[in-house]
């Protein structure tokens, strides 16, 4: 299977349920060659100056109130969010809490040059911090020749993740630093063979509804304990467009603010599915009114 790192730089990634945004009329411009991977070796390349994340910023993001979450709910009036896929009669995917515990399993599968995984980190940071704690964000910023230029985000390279309830693995397969021939990103991160084979797995036409098989292997790419799964972004990048990461991250806090909106709505529906493979804990989070609702619509 080719490598992304023999491709030109190029928009990858596909928002999830593109097809029922199309069919609302709701334009986007996908690449027609999307990201094919296999596990990538080596230590961590090259990236394009990625900075650590601030205690004051850690706050914002972390920190968001739940009347926040229960007021934005599962719509952004701005873009469509799209929720996760159900994936049905398959055996759950573990790994160990920060205690050494077998617990579920969340697999995100990105890279840094890619917008909509900027767009998606924002949602999947601010849901997972409902169940544990973040250390060793790095910020970073989508490729500056790709769509949607230069969208302010997250790295998860040196990220950590601290649960009773789940274990966290986020790769970035590629940096945001093309290579000098033009071919593709600088490998950054390597795969373990079996987080890559989930990839392999479910991040096709046989698991994504809609999906076409040139389509597949979309960044980026979550697994939700192998019980859900997102495959591209849950809402268009083009939110934060224009947007730098301090305004996105204070706006957090205002649930009118559309680029809020379609962040916390996306947090909302992985929110509940992941209340799902904790049995509803912690309870706080899992019995508030969005999460309900949310899990009403999976």
């Amino acid at each position: 299977m080719p490598n992304s790192s023999t491709k030109k730089p190029v928009a990858s990634g596909r928002p999830a349920g593109l097809f029922t945004w199309i069919a609302i009329g709701v334009v986007l411009v996908v690449v027609a060659a999307l990201v094919v991977v296999k596990v990538t070796s080596g230590s961590p390349g090259k990236n394009g100056g990625n900075t650590v994340t601030t205690p004051a910023m850690m706050a914002e993001l972390t920190g968001i109130a739940p009347s926040v979450f229960n007021s934005v709910g599962l719509n952004s009036p701005s873009a469509p969010v799209a929720k996760p896929v159900v994936l049905k009669k398959q055996p759950l995917l573990t790994g160990l809490s920060s205690t050494g515990k077998p617990v579920p399993q969340i697999l995100y599968v990105g890279a840094e040059y890619c917008p909509y995984c900027a767009g998606e980190r924002w949602s999947v940071i601010t849901a997972l911090s409902r169940f544990g704690t973040w250390s060793g964000l790095q910020n970073t910023a989508s490729y500056v020749g790709d769509y949607f230029p230069n969208t302010a985000s997250f790295s998860f390279v040196t990220a950590k993740y601290s649960s009773p309830y789940l274990a966290f693995n986020g790769i970035e397969q590629f940096s945001n630093v093309p290579k000098p021939d033009k071919s593709g990103y600088e490998p950054l991160m390597t795969t373990p063979k079996k987080f890559n084979a989930v990839f392999l797995k479910y991040d096709t036409a046989q698991f994504v509804p809609g999906m076409s098989v040139a389509n597949q292997y979309a960044y980026p790419f979550i697994s939700l304990g192998n019980q859900y799964l997102v495959s591209g972004a849950q809402f268009t990048p083009g939110l934060l467009a224009g947007q730098s990461r301090d305004a996105i991250a204070a706006a957090l806090s205002t649930p009118s603010s559309p680029v809020t909106d379609g962040i916390i709505a996306a947090a909302n529906y992985l929110t509940a599915s992941i209340c799902h493979l904790t049995h509803n804990q912690p309870m706080a989070v899992c019995t508030s009114p969005a999460v309900v609702n949310a899990a009403s619509h999976l």
